[in-house]
């Protein structure tokens, strides 16, 4: 199991379009000068990195998070700089390499990706892919990708763009290769692949019980095994909104987040989020990490031990919460629940 004293603690958001006082939506450009204060706040707190969503949609102010940190960069001195995620099957594997080393460089080496097939489907029509090839433009994206994070010369041929030759990939990253994560769903495939490529992984967990995860966690463990890889730490991505009282975040947050999940699961021939299953997936053994800072505290514990994870990134912007909330979550989180987790999982150890 991943040490207590070297578990990471990041923060997630896709820029979500928040509103004003008379309720009319804010201006994306408004969101996203919000997105670089949350940041900087958190790299204050000494949380230990931000994760930027990319979307091409309304509702969502980022499409482009390499740029929106690049401006994090510039304000913040220690945390970790993240897409999540980049979707990578309707990108240019090369840009993206390119995009995430001169990251890496301006902020003395603090750049990561996390690679996706995306949850919403914008982007492929809008850079001219076919969704039919969804599974494949994966693949073949990422094994282009691989060979341009190598720093050596890229001979690769496809069926989705021109064959390359020798050609090399600039800037190259100083001291290592780009750190890359796999984020990924419920898809055994995806764990597999992303083991034979000998990347970490990140579970999106957005509902029911997070531990039914665990499974999936062995078989990426067998996955490295089977491939000849060594151990390779796990993250979990999950939702959540903490407030000083568990009261407190429900009240605050359903407003916000019951619209936000409805909305997602309708478009997808879903239906709404009940207040019922709000409450049951904001509950103990729910995904959503909802509450205090103690019962969140415990909630990603529970979490940490289930799955043996080496990070908890918390999802905290869902929906239209306003800023200000967004703050006060972020500063309870960095504040309280880390230190709590910390001490929670030294007194298990000791137990």
């Amino acid at each position: 199991m991943a040490r207590h004293e070297t578990l990471q603690f990041g923060l997630d958001t896709f820029g979500d379009v928040t509103r004003a006082d008379d309720g009319s939506p804010h201006s994306h450009a408004q969101v996203l000068r919000c997105v670089v204060e949350q940041a900087v706040l958190a790299d204050q707190l000494g949380i230990d990195a931000i994760g930027i969503g990319e979307h091409h949609r309304p509702d969502f102010a980022v499409s482009s998070p390499d740029v929106v940190l690049g401006a994090i960069a510039g304000a913040t001195r220690r945390i970790t700089l993240g897409s999540a995620v980049t979707v990578l099957s309707s990108d240019d594997p090369i840009r993206v390499v390119e995009r995430f080393s001169t990251l890496d460089a301006v902020s003395s080496g603090r750049a990561e990706v996390q690679l996706g097939r995306g949850s919403f489907i914008e982007s492929f029509h809008l850079f001219g892919q076919r969704l039919d090839d969804y599974e494949m433009l994966f693949e073949e994206k990422l094994a282009l990708y691989m060979a341009a994070r190598s720093q050596q010369p890229v001979t690769w041929s496809g069926r989705h763009r021109e064959s390359l030759s020798g050609a090399m990939v600039y800037p190259p990253t100083e001291n290592r290769l780009l750190p890359t994560w796999v984020g990924v769903g419920g898809t055994p495939q995806s764990l597999i692949r992303a083991a034979r490529y000998g990347l970490p992984v990140v579970l999106a967990i957005i509902g029911g019980d997070p531990l039914r995860f665990r499974p999936l966690r062995d078989l990426y463990a067998q996955a490295l095994r089977d491939a000849g890889q060594s151990p390779l730490p796990v993250a979990a991505h999950l939702p959540g909104f903490i407030a000083n009282t568990d009261a407190e975040a429900l009240e605050q947050s359903w407003p916000y987040i019951g619209p936000y999940f409805s909305q997602v699961a309708l478009e997808r021939g879903g239906r709404a989020l009940s207040r019922q299953e709000f409450l049951a997936q904001s509950s103990f053994e729910g995904a959503y990490l909802i509450g205090s800072p103690e019962t969140v505290a415990r909630k990603i514990v529970r979490i940490v031990r289930g799955l043996d994870l080496a990070r908890l990134d918390f999802k905290y912007a869902n929906g239209a919460i306003p800023h200000a909330l967004l703050m006060r979550s972020i500063e309870l989180y960095g504040s309280k629940v880390i230190p709590l987790v910390r001490e929670l999982l030294q007194d298990a150890g000791n137990a």
